[in-house]
């Protein structure tokens, strides 16, 4: 499989979940166990351009996918797009459920550039946030999909 845009390869026991594999076996730790049944939304990533619950999906079931963490979306030392609204917009609290929702914000601006309020909290419903409201989170997602449609304008001028 390709993750974060490097090629892995490997053997897991068939029992093991994908969130497993990413944090125990490739210490990619930035994907949270929250609930371990699919609930909360902590250890959502990209896979093949969905948003997954990585604690729903086996391991050997991503074999051939391409998969994106957070630990993918930053270019160096940039911060995404993404990352940046919601620093600057407050879109995070305690942390503890930030990954997953910068993760089901990327694919839901990828799938809809330009979503509605309603289409933002539909694309998030799966991520569970105890410390807000969800109002910054919505409103960095907005800020995230303004700030991509004005670098799309001036590419095109």
């Amino acid at each position: 499989m390709r993750i974060n845009h490097k090629e892995y390869s490997g053997e897991v026991e068939p029992r093991t979940l994908l969130v497993y594999f990413l944090r125990d076996e490739l210490n990619l730790t930035g994907t949270h166990v929250g609930c371990d049944t699919g609930h909360c939304g902590a250890c959502t990533v990209v896979l093949d351009g969905k948003a997954v619950k990585s604690c729903m999906v086996l391991a050997v079931q991503a074999s051939g996918a391409e998969i994106l963490t957070v630990e993918g979306l930053a270019d160096d030392d940039r911060l995404h797009p993404i990352q940046e609204a919601f620093r600057e917009n407050h879109g995070l609290q305690c942390g503890f459920c930030t990954p997953g929702l910068l993760m089901s914000s990327l694919a839901l601006l990828r799938e809809n550039p330009h979503p509605t309020e309603a289409d933002i909290r539909r694309g998030i419903e799966g991520n569970l946030c105890r410390c807000t409201g969800y109002v910054n989170v919505v409103k960095s997602i907005r800020a995230a999909a303004e700030a991509a449609a004005k670098r799309r304008m001036e590419v095109e001028r």
